[in-house]
């Protein structure tokens, strides 16, 4: 359990990378599918909403988070109608949202493009070379993460639809960069595995840093992780989810009374504890449904339910379908059935 004395910077920075791999766990974060880009001359790309991309890219997955990593070069990207961010080697542009977003050799400019060359079969990954008139050069990864976004992801919510994290290439990030270019160019087998476990690590590092960079005074789970109060209470439900917990006791662990637990909690995550934890709870059940045998009466209690009938109810209060409903409809395929 965690003590009430005063959690040090490095202690609460190692208390936010815990909760968000526990969140990412749960939420089955998988990286895949990534290709190579190599433009020259005047270039643009633009990508539609991930939803539309779903059936193709991750059929499995429930939501999908583009990424761009500039190599080399320059180039402007950002969300379509908004002003664009200039991108330096090294740096990562993420679009947690999905949101429709594009590239550019120049800021705002679309000019017709001579040449495009698409692989002739999509074996992953691949490399995309375009061209367009006048003289430069990019090169950049780009790639997709799949999660889930039911029955609750925290982490998903708390995110901007779009992040700019500046890296030289010489740090982490060059070894996934090196390693992902390598891919590309050896085509061995089991180099997809590599890329996504990979991918998968880069984006928590992307979140981490992007969670430094943020404002103290903010609201939302990613200010809920830094505040020293309400930081605890979210490591003690994540820590015991099963536990019957009252928030009474957990703001005694916290280290603090109920009614400042209460309030601050509510201030920065928009939701009392009690009712987080409920829904945490139905994350993790969602989770141990779609992806083991167990019966629903042993997920009840892996998740604090000593009954299955109140379980059941709470399940389908939260998430709109019956346990078992929920499990069928994420069996693999399900998802890509019910979007046709």
């Amino acid at each position: 359990m965690l003590s009430h004395l005063p959690l040090d910077s490095a202690a609460r920075s190692s208390m936010t990378a815990d909760l968000i791999s526990d969140v990412l766990r749960v939420v089955r974060l998988d990286g895949a599918y990534f290709y190579k880009v190599e433009a020259t001359g005047a270039w643009w790309v633009e990508s539609v909403a991930t939803l539309e991309q779903l059936p193709s890219v991750l059929p499995d997955s429930e939501h999908l988070i583009p990424y761009h990593i500039l190599v080399e070069g320059s180039c402007w990207g950002g969300l379509v109608g908004e002003p664009q961010v200039r991108m330096h080697p090294g740096d990562v542009l993420v679009f947690p949202s999905g949101a429709p977003h594009w590239l550019s050799s120049q800021p705002g400019e679309r000019p017709p493009l001579t040449d495009l060359e698409m692989p002739s079969a999509v074996r992953l990954p691949f490399a995309v070379r375009m061209a367009g008139p006048g003289e430069g050069r990019a090169v950049f990864v780009c790639g997709f993460l799949g999660c889930d976004r039911r029955p609750f992801n925290p982490l998903l919510t708390a995110l901007p639809e779009q992040m700019l994290v500046h890296g030289e290439l010489d740090g982490w990030l060059s070894t996934f960069v090196r390693n992902a270019l390598g891919e590309v160019s050896a085509e061995r087998l089991g180099g997809e595995l590599i890329l996504t476990r990979l991918a998968e690590l880069m984006f928590v590092d992307v979140v981490l840093r992007h969670a430094a960079a943020q404002d103290a005074e903010g609201t939302g789970w990613l200010a809920a992780l830094r505040d020293e109060i309400v930081g605890r209470a979210l490591a003690l439900l994540h820590e015991r989810p099963a536990r019957a917990w009252t928030l009474e006791e957990l703001a005694l662990r916290a280290g603090t009374s109920r009614s400042v637990l209460a309030e601050r909690f509510a201030r920065l995550l928009g939701e009392p504890p009690m009712q987080y934890l409920t829904r945490w709870r139905m994350q993790l059940a969602a989770h141990r449904l779609a992806s083991s045998s167990a019966k629903v009466a042993a997920v009840a209690r892996e998740v604090g339910y000593e009954s299955e009938a109140a379980f059941s109810r709470a399940f389908k209060r939260e998430v709109g379908l019956a346990p078992a409903a929920w499990r069928a409809r994420r069996l693999p395929g399900a998802l890509q059935g019910e979007r046709r």
